[in-house]
């Protein structure tokens, strides 16, 4: 467990507070979270009444993939390999999709995501880690609830360590693109549901067809789609194999990689934060980086960002 204080720290071991982003109207936006958090749970409660008085339709699965597969993608691929990270450059058109797919998912808006995300890994497993299972939960079986708890979904509550899009994210606040997408992210949050729609009428046909289909392809969506992204927060910091020394828990975790489109090669992620292939072995799944090469041979990204074998046999090697 790490519980030491990282540089910039105070000297009661607390974040620099400019370090922290600031909240207007905190218990608004805990009850927003509440919402997006509960919501997805009420739609699964309909989708169990669904399935117990009828057989699910074709198209609501279909509906379900699609949306599932596109606003997955655009966390792991846009929020997070390329905005947060840097692992490839594009153009203009395409970052603003990957960044409207990313919100559409409503985790969300997008500079908050990326200032977070930016911010877990300066404070990895430190105090200041907006995120962390290890600091500050106690010991014991306990504690290790608690923090799982608290990396998994309690920490969206609370804004004690929460980055700052000034110190975290300048640079996408001064990108036009990205920060328009971030400005509208209602409109994009609320998009997906009426996509959802839309393709339930499409696929199915009828209007029941419709309000399954944003059933799940929204409710049930965001659901999976929330709680497989939190579970790299808690799960990957806490269960899995570390093949680096990277100086924090970081974990990566076999059995996840396939849902999380290879964000569960987490410890890997850790060791070279800028690669765009979580996935560094012939045998570790890692659809993002799979779609970043099909992006990459179409000409519509470049300057991808890979980390050579000896380059990892290195590090693989290196003292902990």
């Amino acid at each position: 467990m790490i519980t030491q204080a990282p540089a910039g720290a105070n000297d009661e071991g607390r974040a620099d507070p400019g370090e922290v982003q600031p909240v207007l109207h905190e218990t608004a936006d805990r009850i927003a979270t509440g919402t997006i958090t509960a919501l997805p749970f009420i739609a699964l409660g309909i989708v169990c009444w669904q399935l117990w008085s009828d057989l699910l339709r074709w198209s609501d699965v279909a509906v379900f993939l699609i949306m599932y597969v596109l606003t997955g993608l655009g966390v792991t691929v846009g929020f997070h390999r390329h905005l947060t990270h840097r692992s490839f450059k594009t153009s203009r058109p395409l970052r603003g999709l990957l960044a409207i797919l990313g919100s559409v998912a409503i985790e969300g808006p997008v500079i908050s995501w990326v200032a977070d995300h930016r911010k877990h890994h300066t404070y990895s497993d430190q105090e200041g880690d907006p995120h962390s299972p290890h600091v500050g939960h106690g010991g014991g079986f306990r504690g290790a609830l608690k923090g799982l708890a608290h990396a998994h979904v309690g920490w969206l509550f609370i804004h004690t360590h929460r980055g700052a899009r000034d110190r975290y994210a300048r640079d996408l606040i001064d990108d036009p693109v990205v920060s328009f997408v971030d400005r509208t992210f209602l409109v994009w949050a609320l998009g997906g549901f009426a996509v959802a729609f839309g393709l339930g009428y499409a696929i199915g046909g009828t209007l029941d067809a419709a309000l399954t289909g944003l059933l799940w392809g929204a409710g049930v969506r965001m659901l999976v789609v929330h709680h497989v992204t939190y579970s790299i927060n808690s799960l990957c910091h806490f269960f899995g194999r570390q093949r680096f020394p990277t100086g924090d828990e970081s974990r990566n975790l076999f059995w996840l990689a396939l849902p999380t489109f290879g964000e569960s090669w987490h410890n890997n992620h850790h060791a070279f934060p800028t690669s765009a292939e979580h996935g560094m072995r012939r045998w570790e799944i890692d659809p993002s980086a799979l779609v970043i090469r099909g992006l990459e041979r179409l000409g519509l990204v470049w300057d991808v960002v890979r980390i050579e074998p000896e380059r990892q046999a290195r590090k693989a090697e290196a003292p902990a």
